[in-house]
């Protein structure tokens, strides 16, 4: 069974439905309260082991009731919490979604525990990090961890991901160890300095940003499929179009079938089209979580649709 590693961030999304929003000091009465796990490195992990691989999550909770959500959903899942560590110094990471009744929204997000993370704190899974055929990584957690899991992931011969979201300018050196960078086309665009929006080709960019010492670049772009470009390949792989209810969980559930796939082996097209068949399933369901699929599911998709490796 492929080992997969994944050092990132958990955090509880509260989200309250409002028919319109406060001003300062006023308060109002909401409705449709939900809560539930979230964090890009979690939903990431929780992905994995869904499609069937044996997986890990390293990461920093703190000591409260929110933290419970993560445990209770990594037992449910199977995810392996070796390295799921809580801290008295900060709290769980949570993040406040409102929402009016034309669906716009306003989000107050504070990682909590997760900024606690940092090289030394990655170096605690060193040993897990080693047993890894893949080790992936985030943006959601400080630069440094992110780093330093792409460098133990490296020296330990696995394969690298890093998924750069949410983007932010980064030192050179965190690139130096990655084997698959998969940015969407605004993240693409954050990553070198532009603006989300930035009229440039997303080829173009995308060798711009191979020249800071990328393996491989894959720019995911919705129903658009994803772009793959390194020495060997320049090419769209084409996703499945469906009937999408909730493109949240989307990336999450691509990056992790990409893992999955490349784990069993699959060329790096095939795996990239498997990874876009994982995404688009995950944009018939509403929610994050409950939207990442099976690997029955996955595979459904994938026959359903395009022959894996067919492009367009």
């Amino acid at each position: 069974m492929t080992r997969i590693t994944v050092v990132g961030s958990f955090a509880v999304g509260l989200t309250i439905r409002t028919d319109t929003m406060p001003v300062f000091g006023e308060t109002i009465l909401g409705r449709d309260f939900d809560f539930g796990p979230g964090g890009k490195g979690s939903n990431q992990a929780v992905a994995v082991a869904r499609l069937g691989a044996d997986s890990a999550l390293v990461t920093c909770l703190g000591q409260d009731a929110l933290a419970s959500v993560a445990i209770d959903l990594y037992a449910e899942e199977g995810v392996d919490t070796t390295h799921v560590h809580q801290r008295t110094e900060r709290a769980t990471g949570a993040g406040l979604i409102v929402l009016n009744a034309e669906g716009q929204n306003f989000i107050i997000l504070d990682m909590g525990a997760n900024e606690l993370m940092d090289a030394a704190f990655v170096d605690t899974a060193a040993d897990r990090i080693a047993a890894s055929d893949i080790v992936m990584s985030v943006l959601e957690i400080p630069t440094a961890a992110a780093e330093r899991a792409m460098t133990l992931g490296r020296q330990a011969g696995a394969q690298t991901i890093l998924n750069p979201a949410p983007a932010r300018a980064v030192p050179d050196s965190l690139f130096a160890n990655v084997d698959y960078l998969t940015p969407n086309e605004s993240e693409l665009r954050i990553l070198l300095g532009l603006k989300p929006d930035d009229p440039s080709g997303t080829r173009d960019l995308a060798r711009a940003l191979r020249t800071r010492g990328v393996g491989t670049v894959i720019v995911t772009m919705g129903e658009n499929g994803a772009l793959v470009l390194n020495d060997d390949n320049d090419t769209v792989v084409p996703t499945r179009r469906v009937g999408v209810v909730d493109t949240t969980g989307a990336g999450d559930a691509f990056n992790a079938g990409f893992a999955v796939a490349l784990g069993d082996g699959k060329p790096l097209l095939d795996a990239v089209a498997w990874g876009a068949a994982a995404g688009a399933q995950a944009c018939t369901r509403l929610g994050v979580v409950p939207s990442l699929g099976t690997r029955e599911e996955v595979e459904a998709m994938l026959a359903a649709g395009r022959n894996i490796g067919e492009h367009a």
